[in-house]
């Protein structure tokens, strides 16, 4: 079995736990999908705001000294988008109505993370992706460079630059 099943599998329980949840969505940092259940919604579009946002967010909690990333809650007119940290390499992005009971959602959500985040620790290794569960042959292993984890917020995120010279004043505006 594949990642990508026992992901939904995941994301299908967690539905079944959440009254009024609507959609969700387990993605890479990058904004790969993994596993989707969005309907209504497309899934990649989702996926890229998510890492988006979680580039955002990261940067948030680091320039205030709030240590590391772990969930980010949006709440519109219509309902709730919340993500949380799935290990070091996934997030969870999750739909919700309204009236959905929000201390549920984070209990069940930051579960679920939890989840995912061993299921992706498990299951992808070198061979990454769909094809994680074939094994590696012995002549890739000697070549391959070593894998290193991806740290949560490590997006390619442009930092502001100062100006090199001053600006100067302006008169007679």
């Amino acid at each position: 079995m594949a990642v990508e099943t026992d992901v939904l599998d995941e994301l299908r329980r967690l539905r079944t736990r959440v009254p009024r949840l609507t959609g969700s969505l387990a993605a890479t940092v990058d904004g790969l999908v993994l596993a989707h259940d969005v309907p209504e919604t497309e899934p990649e579009g989702l996926a890229a705001l998510t890492a988006a946002a979680l580039g955002v967010a990261y940067r948030m909690t680091d320039a205030s000294g709030r240590g590391d990333f772990r969930e980010l809650l949006v709440r519109g007119s219509r309902g709730y988008v919340a993500t949380y940290a799935a290990g070091t390499t996934a997030v969870l992005t999750l739909l919700a109505e309204d009236r959905v009971n929000v201390g549920r959602l984070h209990l069940e959500g930051r579960r679920s993370g939890a989840r995912i985040a061993d299921l992706v620790a498990t299951r992808v290794g070198p061979g990454t992706g769909r094809h994680a569960d074939r094994p590696v042959p012995a002549e890739h292993l000697a070549a391959a460079p070593p894998v290193t984890a991806r740290p949560i917020g490590t997006l390619p995120v442009r930092t502001p630059q100062r100006p090199t010279h001053r600006p100067r004043p302006q008169t007679g505006i």
